[in-house]
């Protein structure tokens, strides 16, 4: 896919503790901004009347993240003893550029059956209805509605409308950053994963029995210790949608020679 023109400024920075008196630690965080121009000119998806449409509208893509953060604290109190880690990982979410109210949906342009109430299209950015399965993986809801992977939200939108449709007043969800209506902004202000916090913890030996030609060593750790629910990404483009790891469990042994 090929697009007018793109723009991704990002950094990338690294802070670290030297060990002291068994403690060590390091942050590692960074920020990229994904932005994209239209016109499309070539690739997937486009076609004349698309390549040749004027305009240069930016709009971010999902590899777009404000800023993340990884936090390794090691401690380690005896020089020939046992270890102990904890991580912290933090994401404040990639663009959901699939998300209902993507591409001008959250300005309110659609409404009710009875033509005057606002509303939201329950779409994709191409204007086709979600599915059933993708509103329940995006956690949507439209008041108390919950969607499931076999029953879709929603209300009747006007006459003639493909899909189902929500009041303003009644739409969210538990997964994603839905913008404000009509503060939606495909470049300054576009829908995102929502932001979320993951905690590992571990232990280990680097040297199980003190050998000293041969050493043995084990670890035991504890993936997303809370047992977080959350989004990676949704209906991206190139790997579709993700959810982080649950809550896991595991052990290495090592033979060092």
């Amino acid at each position: 896919m090929e697009w007018e023109r793109a723009k991704i400024p990002g950094y990338a920075a690294r802070v670290s503790v030297p060990n002291y008196h068994g403690f060590s630690a390091l942050a590692v965080f960074s920020s990229v901004a994904a932005r994209f121009f239209t016109p499309q000119i070539g690739g997937a998806g486009a076609v004349p009347s698309v390549a040749l449409a004027g305009g240069s509208t930016p709009f971010r893509i999902d590899h777009d993240e404000k800023f993340n953060l990884t936090t390794h604290l090691q401690y380690q109190p005896w020089k020939l003893g046992p270890w102990f880690g904890f991580n912290w990982r933090y994401d404040s979410g990639l663009v959901a550029g699939q998300t209902p109210c993507y591409g001008g949906n959250c300005a309110q342009t659609t409404t009710l059956a009875d033509g005057t109430t606002p509303a939201i299209a329950l779409t994709d950015s191409f204007g086709a209805p979600l599915t059933a399965d993708q509103e329940f993986e995006s956690g949507l809801f439209c008041g108390s509605q919950r969607a499931t992977p076999t029953t879709q939200i929603g209300v009747a939108g006007p006459v003639g409308s493909a899909s189902l449709v929500c009041p303003v007043s009644q739409f969210g969800s538990t997964l994603l950053q839905v913008p404000k209506p009509n503060t939606e902004d495909d470049d300054k202000n576009p829908p995102r994963i929502a932001a979320r916090s993951l905690f590992d913890v571990s232990i280990g030996h680097d040297n199980l029995f003190r050998g000293d030609k041969y050493k043995v060593s084990l670890q035991l750790t504890a993936i997303n210790i809370t047992n977080k629910y959350a989004l990676y990404n949704f209906l991206s483009t190139f790997s579709g949608t993700h959810y982080v790891s649950p809550r896991a469990l595991t052990m290495q042994v090592g033979l060092h020679f």
